[in-house]
């Protein structure tokens, strides 16, 4: 095993661990309506649990609201029934026998703070899986110092670049929680 490949993997999982945290964020309730905000949402369709995008077209034609449009009109029940049944989303959504509309109401000032405490459970998460890679790449730096292959002045240099990449992770996730947080609290 090559230590120097031990940075590169590191950093390729500090990236997609903030990737991750940041498409985690858009499914977050915010004042406007966004598509984004039912990606976790799963239907039963066909006597299995399907992602809503694959049974339906979700769009937000307006800011106030989301119009799901079933692929198949036997769903449409299911739909409706699964988005009003999430606590989590707190959503009353409606049906014209076509399609699905879900009115996005105004947050209260209670709801956003609730979203907000999400952001830093999420923020969190983050945190734990960064630490996690970190440990990961120490091991494997420690475990070639052991091996003798590479010496005490390598294995510091190789710390402090995962260090460094581990700070620069970090910091995009505390930028875009934050981001997500100012966006959350704006009336």
């Amino acid at each position: 095993m090559n230590a120097d490949n031990v940075v590169d993997q590191s950093k390729n999982k500090f990236q997609g661990a903030v990737e991750h945290f940041q498409t985690s964020l858009k499914s977050l309730r915010t004042g406007r309506a966004s598509a984004s905000m039912l990606d976790g949402v799963t239907v039963e369709a066909y006597g299995t649990q399907m992602p809503l995008n694959q049974v339906a077209t979700v769009t937000a034609p307006e800011a106030q609201l989301i119009q799901i449009t079933p692929f198949d009109p036997n769903t449409l029940q299911a739909i409706a029934t699964t988005i009003r049944n999430n606590p989590q989303l707190g959503m009353n959504p409606s049906d014209d026998g076509r399609v699905v509309r879900v009115p996005i109401p105004a947050l209260t000032e209670e709801r956003r703070r609730d979203i907000v405490k999400q952001v830093g459970q999420k923020q969190e998460e983050a945190m734990v899986s960064l630490r996690g890679i970190r440990r990961e790449a120490f091991d494997a730096i420690d475990k070639a110092k052991k091996a003798k292959e590479i010496g005490e002045d390598d294995a510091k240099r190789l710390e402090k670049q995962v260090d460094d990449h581990l700070n620069l992770a970090r910091s995009q996730a505390e930028a875009a929680a934050k981001a997500k947080e100012q966006e959350i609290m704006t009336v």
